[in-house]
């Protein structure tokens, strides 16, 4: 009898993409359960008791929670292709770059699409703060590893995919050739990677999701 793999996942989830990608990357057959967050499986409350979200990955009955978790767990299991580095400083720094992405990057560029007036001048000029590091930490490079995708990719590959989405959703551009010519170029050589451009969110269905977001935290702030 073969391994048991599943992932709990949503379609639009950032978080769910990068774990698909790793599992692509290292060639692990998986079965796939989309959930409805607005009525949440007993699967995933079971799986996922603390947070109730998704990523949830189950290997062999054994379930992982938190997708810099799951990464890490599917390229210590799976070596058929290394997602992070050998050396241990170069592993430290990207899993330090992996946390920035999701602590800071992630939430400030997401917040700087939902404010409106004022509020998105102050919030874009903290998420560009935080934009220049990444730009910074690309210089020389294809992808933040060198010449192939690797965890800090798969982490920040929602830049990529959903920055053109939000621009779709709202007429602010934060990443130009101009404004960040690395990460601009690095987004492009990751969603041309064939296993991108076969497994991402439908880019129409995410902009009407998001216009929908915008529109009802717009809504909300102004009553």
């Amino acid at each position: 009898m073969g391994e048991e793999v599943k992932l709990l996942k949503t379609w639009s989830s950032p978080f769910v993409w990068r774990v698909v990608w790793a599992l692509k990357l290292k060639g692990v057959e998986y079965v796939s359960v989309e959930e409805d967050l607005s009525n949440k499986s007993p699967l995933l409350l079971q799986c996922n008791p603390i947070y109730k979200k998704v990523p949830v990955f189950l290997h062999n009955g054994k379930s992982i929670a938190e997708s810099l978790v799951i990464l890490e767990y599917i390229d210590e299991t799976w070596n058929s292709y290394p997602l992070l580095p050998e050396d241990p400083h170069d592993k430290a720094t990207a899993r330090f770059w992996a946390k920035f992405a999701d602590d800071k990057v992630l939430p400030s560029v997401w917040v700087a699409y939902l404010k409106q007036g004022k509020e998105q001048e102050e919030a874009t000029v903290s998420a560009l703060e935080n934009l220049k590091y990444i730009e910074q930490e690309l210089r020389g490079k294809k992808f933040f590893g060198g010449e192939s995708i690797g965890f800090v990719d798969l982490v920040l590959g929602w830049l990529a995919i959903y920055v053109n989405v939000l621009e779709d959703a709202t007429g602010l551009k934060m990443i130009t050739q101009d404004t960040f010519p690395c990460l601009f170029g690095w987004m492009q050589s990751f969603t041309d990677l064939p296993l991108i451009q076969e497994n991402h969110p439908p880019k129409d269905k995410l902009t009407t999701k998001f216009q929908v977001l915008v529109e009802a935290y717009t809504a909300k702030n102004a009553s």
